[in-house]
């Protein structure tokens, strides 16, 4: 069995934007009673002697915790490669300076738009200028500067002026990550879906931006699912390199398993160790011996192991189905249909969206 080499922290669901294509669960209050700060340093110590190499602060906004500093620091001394995901919000110069004193190493800053009114009003709130701010002073204190921007209808056609602000950020790496259809971006999924049209125009764009940054700025680019031939590796596979820690302790084998039918686990009953080798949760879905046909004589199936078993559940209600996105699924005439209402269809007025509601600080 491998050993996990990074743990997403979702340190607070607790968020000042409102995202309409949010991750988080639908059940915000479920998530109110957070672990401490005692109880997330003991986790990244579990983590740290499971194998655990990298450490991704997440959320909501992480740095809506107040010990976010602290939690760093414990990271930092364990020898973990921390990552902090924020929509910069709260990330003053001070409260930077402080994160680069306790050994932070890298910062991702999540962008809307490149054009401030559109941005704020996809992030819910007046938030442009305060990533650009942000971002200079990210780089001002020699950080890596990953920017990211989760791609839909809304602004998929501004790839090119996308490309251009990480540009003038002087980003080293910027995401181009079609939206992933989990929680909020699922019930927005209509206004969100772009159009064939839509996709093939970005990905000329990014494959000439590519061309023309080699050295200078990394570009990925993440296909929507709903338009890929085959699904994605879900994490590498279930339960495989990847685990996420939720705001009130359940351990999960990728960032939506809390979704599924399945046994949760929580690491205030139970050590990182036991969860990630023997619960009943992380080994549900690992490796091949649990797969249906076609995936169990498929050639793929160590390549994308059958797909991701939360898209399976969000579309067919078993999450032990194949992944309908992959075009040998026998449920994948439900990804042909929502594409094809995606191409017929003009695209929803914006007001068709419905925010992710606003969560104020917890601690």
């Amino acid at each position: 069995m491998d050993r996990p080499l990074g743990l997403l922290a979702e340190l607070t669901y607790s968020c000042p934007l409102s995202c309409p294509y949010c991750s988080n669960p639908l059940n915000l209050a479920d998530y109110r009673d957070e672990l401490t700060t005692a109880e997330w340093q003991r986790v990244l110590g579990e983590a740290q002697e499971l194998g655990v190499l990298q450490l991704h602060l997440s959320g909501g906004e992480p740095l809506q915790r107040r010990d976010v500093v602290e939690i760093v620091k414990t990271a930092n001394g364990l020898g973990l490669y921390t990552n902090l995901i924020t929509s910069a919000i709260g990330l003053s110069r001070r409260r930077a300076e402080q994160l680069r004193v306790a050994g932070l190493d890298h910062v991702q800053i999540s962008i809307q738009s490149d054009e401030p009114a559109v941005s704020d009003r996809i992030a819910g709130t007046p938030s442009f200028e305060r990533k650009v701010e942000a971002a200079r002073v990210v780089k001002e204190l020699g950080w890596p500067l990953t920017l990211n921007v989760v791609l839909h209808q809304q602004n998929i056609d501004r790839v090119a002026d996308l490309v251009e602000l990480a540009e003038e950020m002087a980003a080293d790496r910027l995401e181009l990550a079609n939206t992933q259809y989990y929680g909020w971006a699922l019930r927005n999924r209509d206004a969100l879906l772009p159009n064939k049209a839509q996709l093939e125009r970005a990905e000329t764009v990014v494959r000439a931006a590519r061309e023309r940054l080699v050295g200078r700025m990394d570009v990925t680019y993440v296909l929507p699912d709903y338009y890929s031939q085959y699904p994605k590796p879900c994490m590498g596979g279930w339960g495989r390199r990847q685990l996420t820690v939720t705001p009130s302790g359940d351990a999960l084998p990728c960032p939506a398993a809390h979704v599924l039918p399945l046994p949760r686990v929580n690491v205030r009953k139970d050590s990182l160790a036991w969860i990630w080798a023997e619960s009943p949760l992380f080994q549900r879905f690992r490796g091949t011996d649990w797969m249906p046909e076609p995936c169990r004589s498929c050639g793929r199936r160590e390549i994308d192991f059958g797909g991701c078993r939360c898209q399976a559940f969000l579309l067919t209600g078993d999450a032990a189905r194949t992944d309908p996105v992959c075009h040998l699924s026998p449920d994948h005439d439900i990804v042909v249909a929502t594409v094809q209402a995606a191409n017929e269809e003009k695209g929803p007025s914006e007001e068709a969206l419905v925010p992710r509601p606003h969560r104020g600080r917890t601690l």
